[in-house]
């Protein structure tokens, strides 16, 4: 009796699926697309069901990750600091090549006579008085790093800077509405501003980049520190591996990143002193 009792609860355990989740920074039709092909990818690799579930907001996906709802979540900076943070033990396994030194484009709607600057100091006159969104509240290149050095650079909170402030919710609503000129000027993902104008979905009569802010530390892939527990020993290594290893062009270029690399919590170490600086952390 005791052997069959252990014999079900064993294959039990070996059937569990393995669930992981992003934050939703794009498009959801995107995303979905994305991580489908993760899942099978994984699914395969891990010999493992797989699956993805997609949020409806950073929070939701920081939520899902502290509640073990998923094991597995494709953060950017601040997000994953925040996840982490939650759930001792947890690790950033890998990040794209990209993401070792991302950046935010400040981008303008033409309309505003804005140009091009190689310091964000020369666009004060320019920028005062305007219209701004960022993207998702939860967003490092979205909100944290434009955040910092609106801050930084002009002495105000965006709120006392700009005539409006908003929040659009994702990169790629960011750009539709600077480019409808809803809002003047907009902060926003460089990979997708880049991903965007190379598939020809940019308007650039009607919106321009303006300024480049520094390079720092972004998207990664954490992981909780008890999947070995629930998937057997080795499993957290056996995931990175995979990671590292996807090499499927299409798959990479939905990110879009040319690959993966090891990544740690240590580097993320920028983004938490920066949210804490600015207090967006606590």
């Amino acid at each position: 009796m005791v052997s069959s009792l252990f014999c079900f609860t064993a294959a039990s355990a070996s059937a569990e699926t393995f669930v992981f989740t992003a934050i939703p920074d794009e498009d959801e039709t995107k995303l979905v697309e994305r991580f489908k092909g993760v899942a099978d990818y994984l699914s395969k690799e891990l010999d493992v069901d797989v699956r993805y579930i997609p949020v409806k907001s950073y929070a939701a996906a920081v939520s899902a990750f502290r509640n073990n709802q998923v094991q597995l979540a494709w953060f950017g900076g601040l997000s994953g600091v925040q996840a982490r943070r939650l759930v001792p033990g947890s690790e950033a396994i890998a990040q794209g090549v990209e993401d070792e030194a991302f950046q935010t484009y400040f981008i303008a709607n033409t309309s505003t006579g804005i140009e091009s600057a190689e310091e964000l100091s020369a666009l004060e006159e320019d920028l005062k008085g305007k219209t701004f969104t960022f993207g998702s509240k939860g967003s490092t290149s979205g909100r944290l790093m434009p955040e910092f050095y609106i801050r930084d650079v002009f002495g105000a909170q965006p709120e006392d800077f700009f005539s409006r402030v908003g929040f659009s919710g994702n990169h790629t609503r960011t750009l539709r509405l600077v480019e409808a000129g809803t809002y003047q000027v907009g902060a926003l993902n460089f990979q997708v501003w880049q991903k965007e104008l190379a598939d020809g979905n940019i308007d650039t009569d009607a919106v321009q980049v303006i300024w480049e802010t520094p390079p720092y530390p972004d998207y990664q892939w954490t992981i909780r520190g008890d999947v070995n527990e629930r998937f057997g020993d080795g499993f957290k290594d056996r995931v990175t591996e995979a990671l590292l290893n996807l090499d499927d062009q299409a798959l990479l270029e939905s990110f879009p990143r040319s690959g993966f690399i090891p990544a740690s919590n240590d580097d993320y170490e920028p983004i938490r002193k920066t949210a804490e600086e600015i207090g967006i952390l606590d």
